[in-house]
């Protein structure tokens, strides 16, 4: 198990430690993400947390608030991350979620005035519930971590993306209740990330990211950065019969977008694992969520959240999280 919080070693206002859960539960065909990172050269705590619900509606949660101590992992807004002495997690959260018909409108209504938001919800274009979850998190396999196996070339283009990264597997079990309704979690997969150092998410180029699973003994996380240049970042592990195998190539044979260029439909890749087997994985996205940034500069990106259906080696039925980073111009 990692050092679960680390020292910040650098002035830079962007570097934070965040910590990452992805969860999706076919039985009830209801799937979330949440995040929780903090900035200590701004004492400051985000969390972010959004729900795709199984009427296609989503719900989105996010809050920032003053933190001066970090390195206890504290719970920001509703949002509780926290590690059990014997390895399992438990994550809670309460608080009120706005809920979208068209998760995609999300860009539209950030670019918009508290006020102007205020009045959508008063005229229930927009509308809020209480929700609450519960899961407890019993890890299937042992932490990987990214940079042990990236080339060092890898390192350097994704050092605006953070110094290190964990990930771990998991079997999920608890509830979700949002408003009167009940949703109960069992023996779902689920995974957790950990990352610290320096984010910048308008400058660190375009990505991709998968959290992939087909069954408690295969599952695949490719990841790639993609410089200016067409010059790669890549890493990420094949999970299966029990044992992590480390990525050690990432070729992006093909990706699709709309015409707007950002929101993506599919995409093929070619890996080749440390043990020398070369895979094809295929992926199509679905329901989206667009999260906008913009830096101080007034660049822009937009980060998809989504849960995505897979295929490798033509075993079909993979699920999970698809995540793309895009610069808009």
């Amino acid at each position: 198990m990692e050092p679960i919080t680390h020292k910040c070693d650098s002035d830079h206002p962007e570097w934070n430690e965040s910590y990452y859960l992805a969860f999706y539960s076919k039985e009830q065909n209801i799937g979330g993400v949440s995040r929780i990172g903090f900035k200590p050269n701004k004492k400051e705590g985000m969390t972010f947390f959004f729900l795709f619900l199984p009427n296609g509606t989503a719900a989105i949660y996010h809050k920032e608030e003053e933190i001066d101590d970090y390195l206890k992992l504290p719970p920001v807004g509703g949002m509780v991350h926290n590690r059990q002495p014997d390895g399992n997690w438990n994550y809670d959260f309460d608080g009120k979620m706005v809920f979208l018909n068209n998760p995609e409108d999300l860009p539209k209504i950030s670019e918009q005035s508290k006020l102007s938001l205020l009045l959508k919800v008063i005229r229930k274009k927009l509308y809020k519930k209480q929700v609450k979850m519960r899961f407890s998190f019993k890890p299937i396999n042992d932490v990987y971590e990214y940079s042990e196996f990236m080339t060092p070339e890898s390192l350097e283009l994704g050092k605006k993306a953070g110094d290190k990264h964990w990930e771990q597997i998991a079997i999920l079990s608890g509830e979700i209740q949002v408003g009167n309704k009940n949703y109960i979690i069992k023996n779902t997969i689920g995974q957790r990330d950990h990352t610290y150092g320096i984010r910048d998410w308008t400058g660190v180029g375009n990505w991709l990211y998968y959290v992939i699973w087909f069954n408690e003994n295969l599952a695949i996380n490719p990841a790639a950065i993609i410089a200016d240049d067409g010059r790669l970042s890549t890493g990420g592990f094949l999970f299966k019969n029990g044992k992590n195998i480390p990525l050690k190539t990432i070729r992006i044979v093909d990706q699709q977008f709309r015409e707007d260029g950002i929101l993506p439909i599919s995409s093929e890749l070619e890996i080749v694992d440390f043990s020398g087997e070369k895979h094809i994985l295929k992926a199509r996205v679905g329901p989206i969520i667009p999260v906008p940034f913009e830096d101080k500069g007034g660049n822009k990106a937009i980060l998809v959240q989504s849960f995505g259906s897979f295929e490798l080696d033509g075993i079909s039925k993979g699920y999970g999280t698809f995540e793309t980073l895009r610069k808009v111009s």
